[in-house]
């Protein structure tokens, strides 16, 4: 700025273009551009200016750039893949998402995270758990943490999810966690959509137990269909990630602020699982919804199920209300009371124990103690 002063004040003095333009080492055509910028715009002019272009071919319109905001507020836990997608449905052309990205940080709405690198991954399942590839392949059921309503009262949200899909078959408010409850969702969705090969939950109420091989009235009620038990290892969600990162969506969706009551709230959970099913896209389906490949199971809930035998067993027995069996000439054995009602088959093996079998799962020995003794890792049925 200095130099770009001196040599134009001496040129107003009477000093030679030419002359000052050798001496500062610069064109007449430069010294010239100052001149005119210093008598059009002051002093100021002689500052460096952007040498950013007028005219960006490539740039997105402000008016694509406001429908892309616009999207965002609607829906503000969508990110740039599915606001295009979606834009794109109704017909919009859309930049790249990064570029839809670019606008929404620069706009505040994000706080673009930094790029990992991920390595080459095929897709697994845990250990001993079925890879769901289609639907009703794997169930996923769970009761997401309850959250205290308007009028102070709790909700206890019951979710079920197809995993080969994401599609969210149930999302129900309740008062409390429920065994009783629980199935009655379940018999309805049964009825709906017919029957998974699989279930899998945690290990907590009403899943699951810490009886005989973890059973409760409702597990009992899934093998009693032909449907196979999974259940997440102790302290480890990511075994059943998937489901837990819907529960963090429905969290940020519909619970903040929370309705007034269960009936408000169910309002809330039933739009909001409509968009989810049939609006929002998601990248690991190929940006389609999770409604574009569900169906209904090739197993319907039969209206009446066959009664239980156990060919290879001694004898089938009915497990009594208060849990327990007769071995004739053994006597009452304690097994678990959420196999009340049912039979259970029973075996004499060579060495004098009984092998006690419910539906396929073998559970444990009758060896004279008062109750079965569970079945150790090694001798347990492969699930």
């Amino acid at each position: 700025m200095d130099l770009r002063k001196d040599l134009l004040t001496r040129l107003a003095n009477g000093e030679r273009m030419s002359d000052l333009c050798l001496e500062y080492g610069i064109s007449r055509k430069t010294a010239y551009k100052f001149k005119e910028r210093l008598e059009r715009l002051g002093e100021a002019g002689l500052a460096d200016l952007s040498r950013a272009p007028h005219m960006v071919p490539h740039r997105t319109p402000p008016a694509m750039v406001e429908v892309i905001l616009a999207a965002r507020r609607k829906r503000p836990t969508w990110g740039s893949r599915k606001i295009k997608e979606e834009l794109e449905r109704k017909g919009h052309r859309m930049p790249s998402h990064g570029a839809i990205e670019r606008i929404l940080a620069r706009a505040g709405l994000i706080t673009p995270k930094p790029r990992r690198h991920r390595g080459t991954t095929l897709a697994t399942a845990p250990v001993g758990r079925l890879l769901a590839t289609a639907p009703h392949d794997v169930m996923c059921l769970d009761y997401k943490g309850q959250f205290r309503l308007g009028d102070q009262s709790f909700c206890y949200p019951l979710t079920i999810t197809d995993q080969a899909t994401r599609y969210i078959i149930a999302c129900e408010s309740m008062a409390a966690i429920s065994d009783a409850a629980a199935r009655d969702v379940c018999q309805d969705v049964f009825r709906a959509w017919g029957l998974p090969l699989a279930i899998r939950s945690d290990n907590g109420v009403p899943f699951a137990s810490t009886g005989l091989a973890g059973l409760t009235q409702l597990s009992a009620y899934f093998l009693r269909l032909g449907i196979a038990l999974e259940r997440s290892r102790p302290g480890k969600p990511q075994d059943n990630g998937q489901h837990e990162r819907m529960h963090r969506t429905l969290k940020a969706e519909t619970t903040r602020p929370a309705r007034f009551n269960l009936l408000q709230q169910q309002e809330a959970f039933d739009a909001w699982r409509h968009e989810f099913n049939h609006e929002r896209p998601h990248q690991a389906l190929g940006m389609k919804s999770p409604a574009d490949l569900f169906t209904v199971s090739p197993r319907p809930l039969p209206a009446q199920l066959p009664d239980l035998t156990y060919p290879l067993h001694d004898d089938a027995v009915r497990v009594s209300n208060y849990g327990d069996i007769h071995i004739a000439g053994y006597g009452k054995v304690r097994v678990t009371p959420a196999l009340a009602g049912y039979f259970v088959g029973i075996r004499e093996e060579l060495d004098g124990r009984w092998l006690i079998t419910f539906c396929g799962l073998d559970l444990g020995f009758a060896d004279g103690r008062r109750s079965v003794q569970p079945l150790t890792l090694n001798q347990k049925n492969p699930q």
